[in-house]
């Protein structure tokens, strides 16, 4: 593996890190303010409309800037975010630092995966960001669950020093691993947007908001859906945090290996399990052992959607794939936004913990829907052989 993709591991780490960590936090952060459960959700949704704006706006400043200089920018974002949040004296200052921390997410992610496409030949270029990914999927397994440990017994606040630590980790590798690499030639803004005139690219991004936010709509309440439904003690969170992290793990690896073989079947595949399993959320939560089960479930599946969606923009935008690839890490954080929104709104109209499941249900099954439109539309559009002539027999 090349140094410079550890690199952007190790930055994933960091960002993945800010996103997931507050999940597992929502109850305490809540009390601390003297807020709702779902206005606490606010820093869910806040942080991933965070980085739907950032993405375009962040990488089209940065048009003209180098790659590697654009990266630290954006762990530099990262740092700062995350020492606001954990110094902040109300909930609108919390929501403050975690939309500044958020705009560093879809650039960093964007233009990493870009990076890391050009670090390997064309065949791997879904591995290559599978890898990038697996300091995303790390981070769940390891930060987020320490993060929530470090918060429970030590107050959340902690936690958010603790992730700037991390992101400042992450900054140094990149500084010190990544080679240094000159804006690309055609870097103008006119041609980055003119990707998406591209129906393939925004059938990819549809599908991207539509199949990772059913992953949200469920995990933004974990917590209170472990603690109030299953029965779990609130120390039980950061080992259930754990098994969603190896979930992810595990589909990010398996996304990667079968993407650059057969991407298509692959989202078919997994889309339609994750619709499945998120429907039996519902009756498993009821019970420990089975609820711990489906969030494994929940997590590989949710994950292994990652590389394939990600691997399908960049080859519809080959021209022009920066622009593309950030805006398609804010369609993940769309996803999450609408979801963990959707997820509150349910809860507080009174239907319970676990109606959010039903909600991701309802957003996997239009992503699948959408992805066997895209499947259809490609084997329209690609020009078949023509029929051998038949042999005339002589008379």
């Amino acid at each position: 593996m090349p140094l410079a993709l550890l690199a952007l591991t190790l930055g994933a780490f960091g960002i993945g890190t800010t996103e997931f960590v507050v999940v597992g936090l929502l109850p305490d952060i809540a009390s601390s303010y003297s807020v709702s459960i779902p206005t606490a959700g606010l820093l869910v949704t806040g942080y991933a409309l965070g980085v739907v704006a950032g993405a375009p706006l962040m990488t089209g400043l940065g048009t003209r800037l180098s790659r590697k200089r654009m990266l630290l920018g954006m762990l530099t974002l990262l740092v700062v975010g995350n020492l606001l949040s954990a110094a902040a004296p109300t909930f609108a200052l919390m929501l403050t630092g975690r939309i500044v921390a958020s705009l560093a997410h879809g650039a960093f992610f964007g233009i990493g995966a870009v990076v890391a496409g050009t670090l390997v030949s064309a065949d791997r270029r879904a591995g290559a960001i599978a890898i990038m990914f697996t300091g995303l999927t790390v981070a769940t397994v390891v930060g987020v669950p320490l993060g929530t440990l470090l918060g429970q017994h030590f107050g959340w606040r902690l936690t958010f020093v603790f992730v700037a630590l991390v992101g400042l980790i992450g900054l140094l590798g990149v500084a010190a691993l990544v080679p240094e690499q000159p804006a690309a030639a055609n870097a103008a803004l006119r041609t980055e947007l003119a990707v998406f005139r591209n129906p393939q690219v925004l059938l990819a991004m549809a599908m991207t908001v539509l199949g990772f936010g059913g992953v949200f709509a469920a995990i933004t309440y974990l917590a209170p859906m472990m603690t109030e439904v299953t029965g779990y003690a609130e120390s039980s969170v950061t080992w259930l945090l754990v098994l969603f992290g190896l979930g992810f793990f595990a589909g990010n690896l398996i996304g990667g290996k079968f993407a650059d073989r057969h991407l298509m079947p692959m989202l078919y595949l997994t889309l339609g399990g994750l619709a499945l399993v998120l429907a039996l959320f519902t009756i498993t939560a009821h019970d420990k052992i089975a609820a711990a089960v489906t969030v494994v479930l929940i997590g590989a599946l949710g994950f292994a959607t990652v590389p394939p969606l990600q691997k399908r923009v960049l080859d519809q935008a080959a021209g022009a794939p920066t622009l593309a690839s950030a805006v398609n890490i804010g369609a993940f954080n769309l996803g999450n936004a609408v979801s963990a929104w959707l997820g509150g709104v349910v809860i507080a109209a009174g239907y319970g913990y676990t109606a959010p499941n039903w909600v991701g249900v309802g957003l996997v099954l239009a992503a699948l829907l959408l992805a066997i439109l895209s499947g259809q539309l490609e084997r329209r559009a690609t020009p078949t052989a023509p029929a051998e002539p038949l042999a005339t027999v002589p008379a």
